[in-house]
């Protein structure tokens, strides 16, 4: 109630001092306007309380409209009291807002510090959707969405802290961040060729997870793009297609262009592939050469399960290369620790787990530990033992085996007792791999 009062009586607040849970409950296409009237509903919204008047009922200087559910106070100068007795620099830093109102009467906290540390309006769905209707007109925008997955930084749960990653992974995304946060320094000394990457490694290793993770704590949009997709439909569209997709991410810019399946251009480039598909990887590897992060803002993170497969001109697109190895046993046991952190196990010894799943990926434990769940389920247990683990890792390894046997020549029935071909499965499993949360059925 606070919060929507000073907002509304101090015009220079702009929607960036809005804590972003706020700004959702005031959204009208993609704008928030003035003055903001705080409801039940939409206090609901911002604090997930179910009856939130009556949180505040009891306050002698409250009152709500029956007829209309407005929040409203009868002693605006005795809740400024109340909130200040019971406030402090870490709750009002979360609100640029009230930091901005009380920041004098806070030790410890400033305006600017608040406005810093909130994530920025222009990444919220809503912008980013007004943003899309603003650009495209609807069909166009209907193609665009078949085309490619545009994430705002508050629809990825995981971040880099839910990430086992190795030293050169870490070594690479702390200076993908520096580089960020000096966008003005590079450009003032004329380093401009910085910020594309190309993620290489195999399926489920969390190439797909660290762009996203990437776009959550930069507070970045991801705009995500396989390049299969762009030659499986609008044949006759392809180079067009491919140059909608910079002009999407160089829209919402500042921003990350997440490119999956990059192999594909190579292997495009040295077929006999239709001359429109050809058009389009030719207009690829020209977008790639002239978008850029001091320039653009645009982050370009490309991404191959098969580096065997890239030519010179493709890997010449990219300032640095960063490797996705399959985890090694410390690894394991640290993305055990991460992925089981919710759960609850019995004599849970993930250092025993790491040594028993050698070549596992951390997609494969998360699927491991899944089968498990469930398994423990069937039996109407929540509590799982380290030896439902360890028998969830050996139906693991048999189904895995099974997988890749080769079909016996002529029996075409192999493929469903084996289950879906092992390309399938590879490409289902990459991204989420090392985190606590499954996005397969987001990334393929």
């Amino acid at each position: 109630m606070l919060t929507t009062a000073v907002y509304s009586e101090d015009p220079s607040l702009e929607p960036d001092d809005l804590p972003a849970r706020f700004r959702t409950a005031f959204y009208d296409g993609g704008e928030i306007e003035r003055p903001l009237t705080p409801t039940g509903e939409g206090a609901t919204i911002v604090t997930g309380l179910e009856r939130p008047w009556e949180v505040v009922s009891g306050l002698m200087f409250t009152d709500r409209d029956d007829f209309s559910g407005e929040l409203q106070f009868t002693d605006r100068d005795m809740a400024e009291e109340w909130y200040l007795d019971r406030t402090d620099a870490d709750r009002l830093r979360e609100n640029p807002t009230l930091a901005a109102s009380f920041g004098d009467d806070v030790e410890g906290v400033t305006h600017e510090e608040a406005r810093e540390h909130n994530r920025p309006a222009r990444t919220d769905r809503p912008v980013i959707d007004a943003q899309l209707e603003e650009y495209f007109d609807e069909d166009e925008e209907g193609e665009m969405l078949d085309l490619v997955d545009i994430r705002a930084p508050e629809e990825t749960e995981t971040t880099l802290d839910d990430i086992v990653l190795t030293g050169e992974q870490e070594g690479e995304v702390l200076k993908i961040v520096k580089a960020i946060e000096h966008r003005g320094y590079l450009a003032d000394i004329g380093l401009r060729e910085i910020g594309k990457l190309l993620f290489v490694g195999p399926p489920g290793t969390g190439k797909t997870s660290v762009a996203r993770a990437l776009g959550r704590n930069l507070h970045l949009p991801v705009v995500e793009v396989k390049l299969s997709m762009i030659t499986s439909q609008y044949l006759g569209e392809t180079a067009k297609n491919v140059e909608k997709t910079f002009e999407v991410a160089k829209r919402l810019a500042p921003c990350i262009l997440f490119i999956d399946e990059f192999d594909f251009v190579a292997k495009t480039r040295a077929s006999d592939e239709h001359a429109a598909i050809k058009r389009a990887v030719n207009t690829l590897l020209k977008s790639i050469d002239e978008v850029s992060l001091i320039q653009d803002e645009v982050l370009l993170i490309g991404a191959t399960n098969h580096p065997d497969q890239l030519d010179a001109a493709a890997w010449r697109r990219f300032d640095e290369i960063v490797n996705f190895p399959k985890p090694d046993r410390q690894m394991r046991a640290d993305i055990l620790r991460i992925v089981t952190r919710e759960m609850d196990i019995a004599d849970f010894d993930p250092d025993a787990m790491a040594e028993r799943t050698e070549g596992l990926t951390g997609s494969d434990l998360r699927l491991v530990l899944r089968e498990a769940v469930l398994d423990a389920l069937t039996e109407e247990r929540m509590t799982l033992t380290q030896e439902d683990l360890m028998a969830a890792v050996a139906d693991f390894e048999e189904r895995d085996t099974l997988k890749n046997l080769d079909m016996i020549e002529g029996d075409h029935d192999a493929l469903v007792a084996g289950g879906e071909p092992s390309g399938m499965g590879e490409e289902a499993a990459d991204g989420g791999s090392v985190d606590g949360h499954d996005h397969a059925n987001h990334d393929h």
